[in-house]
């Protein structure tokens, strides 16, 4: 397994060994010992798991205090551009991206910790996408950043009009947000 920086601190993408032969595959997706997660006591209690059509968006959401959730996201089907913002506010990243490419054919995952918004777009029809999380869901926890704020500027791709939730399309904008982190 190969564990990458992307340039926030603690935000890791994760290169699972994949073992293929005339069978099919085999990769160990989640193994505590060999992930050795920033914060060490990482437990994860909640596993999700969503399946979109392509140009669906989600996000970017979050859960505050102390409901907060850690993020281990992979696609099993299809491929998303996956995208998570630091809103830690003492971080020297705060309100920087990073994206990058997850799919069912290159099996990488990405650890979002808590502190950070995440979202994805579909690049494919069908896709599923599965997450597991730190923390139970909390509906009055929940916030989100607005997709396509101008300040965060994310580059999401070729995708010009997502299908979004009436939350992702009414969230506030980020220059409105006030980081509980």
């Amino acid at each position: 397994m190969k564990i990458e920086e992307t340039g926030i601190q603690d935000l890791l993408l994760i290169k699972p060994n994949v073992f293929k032969d005339d069978r099919g595959y085999f990769f160990e997706s989640y193994n505590r010992n060999a992930f050795r997660l920033p914060g060490n006591n990482v437990d994860f209690v909640q596993d999700n798991e969503s399946m979109s059509g392509k140009n669906v968006l989600r996000g970017l959401h979050f859960q505050k205090p102390p409901y907060a959730q850690g993020k281990l996201v992979r696609v099993i089907r299809g491929s998303v551009l996956d995208v998570a913002v630091d809103l830690r506010r003492h971080s020297s990243t705060y309100g920087q991206w990073r994206s990058v490419v997850l799919s069912g054919e290159n099996k990488w995952m990405l650890w979002i910790p808590e502190g950070f918004a995440h979202g994805f777009v579909t690049l494919e029809e069908q896709t599923i996408f599965f997450y597991k999380c730190t923390e139970f869901y909390n509906k009055a926890s929940e916030g989100s950043i607005r997709w396509n704020d101008p300040e965060l500027a994310i580059d999401w791709g070729d995708i010009k009009n997502p299908v979004l939730s009436d939350k992702d399309r009414e969230a506030p904008l980020f220059r409105d947000f006030t980081t509980p982190f």
